[in-house]
């Protein structure tokens, strides 16, 4: 059964699109163009309430039923939950994808996207005060990411959907103004990660 990937060019697209290709899912991208607002389409909206992209409708779901997923974070752990992949089963050793997923959603994402927002202001003075505020907390948050990868070869040990979530935020790198030269540790990561023959499918699917 195909699941269906709502979904556009962005790094919170290309997680899910990574995940579905290291899990093996048959998956159909059906692009939601967001500069042309798509996603306040109302069949889309029925999905993602939140109107945001990406969201998935499985139609083989819990039971056998159709269900649709929203929220980038959600849809990785479903995903995880359904394949058994990348998400392990005992407690301890979910605990750190937990932790790290969540590191994700609730600061590397929100911080380079804003600099990605006033990066693309023509207005000087409107550009400076956020571009200093959202580009050190950035810079923060990679000194966070390389400290941990220092002594784990992915951020919670094993490779796991958490990677997924910040592969798709550190892909975005030149956009934040971040060379990965500078964190040694990140740069193995990554490097690592867009080897991966599947990982390297998921970033190279046409989205748009």
């Amino acid at each position: 059964m195909t699941i269906e990937l709502h979904t556009w060019n962005t790094p919170n697209g290309r997680k899910i699109s990574v995940a579905l290709e290291e899990m093996g899912l048959p998956y159909k991208v059906f692009p939601i163009n967001i500069s042309k607002g798509e996603q306040m389409a109302p069949d889309f909206i029925a999905i993602s309430p939140n109107n945001k992209i990406p969201a998935i409708v499985d139609p083989d779901g819990p039971g056998g039923k159709r269900v649709s997923v929203f929220e980038s974070g959600a849809i990785l752990l479903y995903l995880g939950e359904k394949t058994g992949k990348f998400l392990p089963m005992p407690l301890i050793e979910r605990i750190p994808v937990y932790e790290w997923l969540m590191w994700q959603m609730g600061g590397f994402g929100p911080m380079p996207g804003q600099v990605h927002h006033f990066i693309a202001l023509e207005n000087e003075a409107d550009r400076a005060y956020g571009l200093k505020r959202y580009m050190a907390e950035t810079v923060r948050l990679y000194g966070v990411l390389d400290r941990r990868l220092a002594g784990n070869e992915f951020v919670a040990g094993p490779l796991s959907v958490a990677d997924f979530a910040i592969l798709g935020w550190a892909w975005r790198h030149p956009r934040h103004k971040v060379e990965l030269k500078d964190f040694p540790h990140v740069e193995r990561w990554y490097n690592t990660l867009m080897a991966r023959p599947a990982t390297k499918r998921g970033m190279e699917a046409k989205l748009d």
